[in-house]
């Protein structure tokens, strides 16, 4: 068994190692089952496909003379492209080398709207920077004491400064 530090995250838990950061579902780095590859590309191929029917139906409601209908698909569409741009870098690897982390920022919650996070940026195995979200407890799962912790725990790693 490796000897870490870990804190709770949204889905599971965040182990610290001294080579690298693991995130599983249960409490266990034993339990790790790694997926090859990173899958954030078809989620945002299935956002895009949507985000392309919204216009469509956009352009339905311009032919139509449905003002409604033409705004309301197109603002839909125009958020889902929005929301691919910023997360074409984003990744979903469960695994990050110590070695290979440029930077880890924490981003605070707003309370009953947004989670604390962290945000890690890393190079993957192409030499590309990436940016992995670790999401942390919400409110309603003592997400500020988790969040202490959690903020302690990275600080004390020295990830966070």
């Amino acid at each position: 068994m490796e000897q870490g530090k870990k804190f709770k995250t949204k889905t599971g838990f965040c182990h610290i190692l001294p080579d690298r950061i693991v995130l599983t579902k249960d409490a266990s780095v034993s339990n790790l089952q790694t997926s090859p590859g990173n899958h954030i590309g078809k989620i945002l191929f299935i956002y895009a496909i949507i985000a392309f029917v919204n216009f469509y139906f956009a352009y339905k409601g311009y032919k139509l003379d449905n003002t409604l209908q033409m705004v309301v698909s197109a603002l839909l569409g125009i958020i889902l492209i929005y929301g691919i741009v910023t997360s074409i870098n984003n990744s979903t690897t469960s695994v990050i080398e110590r070695d290979k982390i440029k930077e880890v920022r924490l981003k605070k919650a707003i309370n009953g709207i947004t989670r604390s996070r962290f945000e890690v940026f890393f190079e993957d195995e192409k030499g590309k920077i990436k940016k992995r979200l670790i999401m942390l407890p919400g409110s309603f799962k003592s997400g500020p004491i988790e969040t202490d912790y959690a903020i302690k725990t990275m600080t004390e790693e020295k990830l966070l400064s």
